[in-house]
């Protein structure tokens, strides 16, 4: 029995930790080269992995026809893949004799393709969860073998849900194991009319317009929070990074506001009109020489 892992970031390296501690013969483990333009909070897959004696590789295309050989030659029953970014082709898949796995940090078949995280605070969502599936051609849709779900709370950031979903995947991981190198692993259709796609996203897509609804707005900041590329406005001096916000009244009633205007009722406490209600400011980085203020225009794009 042998097992190749795909595998990359926090819940890789869990992942990679479980199976060294339940005595997984892991013979090859892929991974990625830490980007210099992504903040590296999460511990390393490749370390763990190197410091067992596992055999790692980064390559850029894990489906070239010289590594598709060279996970041919390591002959493995099993095939894990754990927040892995690359899509995994049939050539690979087939070569398992027990399957090829990927574990999801959504509830398929709702959000499924990149940034699953993300766009779930996106849109409001209460409940998330994990979801570990045999892999197919097509991202994310084939059958499931388990889920556990957590709830999601109303100020959570795209960080708070992540580390409630760490643990939630390793029970996941833990309870499957066995089925898994047995060959037993159950598969459940998942239902195609429920299922949402969602492709990546960019750092210009943090961008905070006063004209969206107050939820609207405090969905994205606490989405793309920090240590993600962040939310931000515009100024008639630059962008000013938005990092935390929350819903909450006012310690007293609003005079009238336009969209987008600041105001502080007290010291220390600033809000911004948006559509429908006022947003609390809890951790900016304004730009160098803008103040926020009473009577400040933040910059109002007209976009829906």
């Amino acid at each position: 029995m042998s097992v190749v892992l795909l595998a990359y970031h926090e819940i890789g390296y869990r992942s990679l930790k479980l199976l060294l501690e339940r005595e997984v013969p892991v013979c090859a483990v892929f991974t990625h080269e830490d980007s210099p333009a992504e903040e590296c909070w999460f511990g390393s897959v490749a370390e763990l992995a190197r410091e067992a004696g596992i055999p790692t590789y980064t390559p850029t295309d894990i489906n070239a026809l010289p590594w598709v050989e060279a996970i041919t030659a390591l002959a493995p029953e099993l095939l894990l893949s754990v927040h892995y970014r690359r899509m995994v082709k049939r050539p690979i898949r087939r070569i398992p004799r027990l399957g090829s796995f990927n574990l999801h940090t959504s509830l398929l078949p709702r959000y499924r393709g990149r940034c699953p995280l993300n766009w779930q605070l996106v849109h409001g969502e209460q409940s998330s969860g994990v979801t570990l599936h045999h892999m197919v051609a097509r991202a994310d849709a084939g059958d499931i073998v388990d889920q556990e779900s957590v709830p999601v709370l109303a100020d959570d950031s795209a960080l708070d849900l992540y580390q409630r979903l760490l643990p939630a995947a390793e029970r996941l991981l833990g309870r499957t194991l066995e089925p898994l190198l047995a060959g037993t692993a159950p598969r459940r259709a998942q239902e195609e009319e429920l299922a949402t796609t969602f492709g990546g996203r960019r750092p210009e897509d943090g961008r905070v317009e006063w004209s969206w609804p107050a939820r609207r707005i405090h969905d994205l900041v606490r989405a793309v929070a920090p240590p993600w590329p962040g939310a931000f406005t515009d100024t008639p001096a630059g962008p000013l990074q938005i990092w935390r916000t929350r819903l909450v009244p006012p310690p007293s009633a609003p005079p009238t506001l336009a969209l987008g205007e600041v105001w502080q009722p007290t010291p220390g406490e600033t809000f911004v009109q948006a559509q429908g209600g006022l947003v609390k400011l809890e951790e900016v980085l304004p730009p160098p020489g803008f103040v926020l203020k009473s009577g400040s225009m933040l910059v109002r794009q007209v976009r829906v």
